[in-house]
């Protein structure tokens, strides 16, 4: 539903009373003097005046249909804070599913959702999470992406009853940007998923022929007389690590420190924050998954997890990226690039109504650097510009650099996105690269050009994609895997629905991109056709065929194969995974050849209690050449996490992983307390076992396993907010 105000409109809206201001399309929350205790029971004074939305349709599996029972969703707000509450109506309660879990660790639950467009300019949401106990879950929506590493402070609380569940939240204005006003309107979509059935519904209702647009499908809401919070955080933090490596046969400390850091936000307006770190500690809590490391093309991916680097950067997604998995530019923007930040600078939000600005500024200290080299530090400045227009369309300007030295890398250059109807959109970019290394001889420019269309409704979804990546360009802030390379692809996915119990859905897409190396001027060709099922309300299936071929190094490999894969509840316990895929496969080296691989993976998650959870997952790939019937290689990881919530803010977790392939055990040990993000403790301990030992002058294979090395880890940090 589009929405546009004018002023006479205003005035209208704002004196009609609270039972007609939504029922007009506009939901106008209650501002009350006795906000509610947020404790999971609807007791208190202001739910019984509060205005209310209510007659939820699903979006999943299919658009349009009643859910299993009731939602009302009432609102209220004050000075300080908006307030929300589901009375969530379920027939059956005892099978409502819940747990006890850490944050961001509820979607295999029963959950409600508030998506908050705050400025409603229709470009980005915030979206909280909570389930029937109040465990929460929160991530920021932009540009089609959902980023689930966001973190923000806000509070809720939950109980099961007889009638099915309530969850009651309060959002502080301090931890969300918003334009002030005598009136301020937000875009809000209230939603709510119903487990056991796999059967998700919002209010508003999603409209088919929008398909899952949910930027432009927000109900907006007006708050009167909403006062301007001035946002001042500071954070203090401690770590300190302790490491042991092996070295000729004995363990020897490599690491003995203590470390205070400081960060602090203040809101310059309520639009826009700035923030500024010294000497922070980017220290991840948990060690990343393994991953299959032979035999790559490419680096691994490992996502952002480090706070500082989280808040705003939904905006560095550019226009007609993403749009087909041939697309070597997966973003210009992945601050894992920058290792070991000795201070930092950050300023995002909105220098006006129409325009969005986002920047970062980091030092990166060079551990191991050359100690005759003319610096120890690399500079990376961001800068990210986008001009607001109508509905979720835009146009935008990126510019990145790595300055070490006499060494420059700068990536910049124009993007957008056009909302052309409803349901169809064309992303567009164009970039410019340049590096100067010592010897200005060397210097190199590159470019990058893509476009894409996408259109979605409930029926069929299909897009198209374009992109002309030069030989040389070069962004050493992102992730590129491959340059030299022109594409264009389409994709078609008809939808069809069912009324049967068993099956409920099935997708079919149908995708062909032919792709030119540009380095070797040859052609090679990706295509599938894939069926995906929904069944029983709460499993999966997909079976797809490719046919495709891959350049490298100048001769052209078979690399297409078929999969097979299914997910989903088997019961309130257990939630289940698993993954075959049989293809022709390259091996990179030197001197490639072909071959063929076989992957397998499989996972289970098991929650026999509300406060017990165990994971246990196996990804196994192996690959042989045409001409040889053994494998060359089989990699596989065995990998188990245990974890026990104590209470909504304390945990103890273990994990255990096992490399096949390095003959490698991994074990990692935490104990967890998050009041809030930000006020927190850790206190994690770590091992790395090696099939090895030392003999004499040298460490040889064994059959036993030796401690090669060994971290304790201590943090804790506190948030002042004033």
């Amino acid at each position: 539903m589009k929405f546009s105000v004018t002023a006479s409109f205003v005035f209208v809206l704002l004196s009609l009373p609270v039972s007609q201001s939504y029922a007009q399309g506009v939901f106008r929350p209650l501002r009350t003097d006795a906000p509610p205790s947020i404790d999971g029971v609807l007791d208190d004074a202001v739910w019984q005046t509060a205005p209310s939305v209510n007659n939820f349709k699903t979006w999943m599996p299919d658009f349009g249909a009643e859910m299993i029972a009731d939602t009302r969703v009432l609102a209220a707000y004050d000075e300080e804070n908006l307030y929300f509450a589901f009375r969530c109506y379920d027939p059956e309660p005892s099978a409502i599913k819940t747990s006890v879990s850490n944050r961001d660790n509820i979607r295999r639950d029963d959950w409600i959702a508030i998506n908050l467009d705050s400025f409603n300019d229709q470009q980005s949401l915030y979206v909280l999470y909570a389930n029937p106990d109040g465990i929460q879950g929160d991530t920021r929506y932009a540009g089609g992406h959902e980023d689930h590493d966001f973190d923000m402070v806000w509070y809720s609380d939950g109980q099961i009853d007889d009638e099915g569940y309530v969850v009651e939240i309060r959002l502080p204005l301090s931890s969300i940007r918003y334009a002030d006003g005598d009136s301020v309107f937000m875009g809000v979509i209230f939603e709510r998923m119903v487990s056991r059935r796999r059967e998700a519904g919002t209010y508003p209702p999603l409209d088919p022929a929008q398909g899952e647009s949910w930027l432009t499908q927000t109900m907006p809401m007006v708050y009167t007389d909403l006062q301007s919070q001035t946002l001042l955080e500071i954070l203090p933090a401690a770590t300190y690590a302790y490491a042991q490596d092996h070295e000729s046969g004995d363990l020897r400390t490599t690491e003995d420190r203590a470390e205070l850091s400081l960060t602090a936000k203040y809101g310059l307006t309520s639009e826009l924050v700035l923030d500024g770190t010294l000497n922070p500690d980017f220290s991840q809590v948990e060690a990343d998954a393994g991953q299959v490391d032979v035999n790559l093309r490419y680096d691994l991916f490992f996502p952002e997890k480090r706070p500082f680097f989280l808040e705003g950067r939904a905006h560095f997604g550019l226009g007609g990226t993403g749009s087909s998995y041939l697309d070597p530019i997966q973003s210009i923007v992945h601050t894992r690039k920058i290792v070991d930040p000795i201070t930092g600078v950050r300023l995002t939000g909105k220098l006006s109504e129409k325009d969005i600005f986002a920047s970062i500024y980091a030092a990166d200290e060079l551990t191991g650097a050359d100690p005759d080299a003319d610096t120890e530090y690399a500079h990376v400045p961001i800068l990210r510009y986008k001009r607001l227009l109508q509905d979720d369309s835009y146009v935008g300007g990126i510019y990145t650099a790595r300055v070490l030295g006499d060494h420059l890398n700068v990536a910049g250059g124009a993007d957008g996105m056009m909302r052309l109807s409803e349901s169809s959109t064309f992303g567009y970019h164009g970039l410019l690269s340049y590096t100067r290394e010592n010897n200005e001889t060397s210097d190199v420019s590159g470019h990058a050009v893509g476009v894409s269309y996408a259109n979605a409704t409930r029926n069929v979804d299909y897009s198209l994609a374009a992109k002309d990546v030069s030989e040389n360009f070069e962004a050493e802030t992102g992730f590129i895997t491959r340059t030299g390379l022109f594409f264009f692809s389409g994709l078609v996915r008809p939808k069809f629905y069912s009324s049967s119990s068993f099956l409920q859905r099935v997708d079919v897409e149908l995708f062909s991109g032919q792709s030119r190396d540009a380095i070797y001027d040859m052609w090679e060709t990706a295509n599938h056709i894939s069926v995906r099922q929904y069944l029983l309300n709460r499993m999966t299936i997909t079976a797809r065929y490719s046919y495709a071929t891959e350049v490298f190094l100048g001769e052209r490999f078979q690399t297409g194969g078929f999969l097979v894969s299914t997910g989903g509840r088997i019961s309130n316990q257990l939630a289940v995974s698993a993954t075959y895929r049989n293809s022709d496969a390259i091996y990179y080296s030197a001197e490639p050849y072909q071959g063929n691989s076989e992957l397998l993976t499989a996972s289970a998650t098991a929650q026999p209690t509300d406060n017990l959870q165990a994971v246990a997952s196996y990804v196994r790939i192996d690959f042989s050449g045409d001409d040889n019937s053994a494998n060359d290689y089989v990699y596989a990881i065995y990998r188990g996490k245990l974890t026990y919530q104590l209470s909504r803010y304390l945990f103890f977790r273990g994990i255990v992983e096992y490399n096949d392939f390095r003959d490698d055990l991994l074990t990692d040990f935490l104990a967890s307390f998050t009041y809030i993000p930000g006020t927190v403790f850790h206190i994690g301990y770590g091992s790395l076992f090696d099939k090895t030992r030392w003999e004499t002058d040298r460490y040889v294979p064994s059959d036993r396993f030796t401690q090669m090395r060994r971290q304790l880890f201590i943090k804790g940090s506190y948030l002042w907010r004033m």
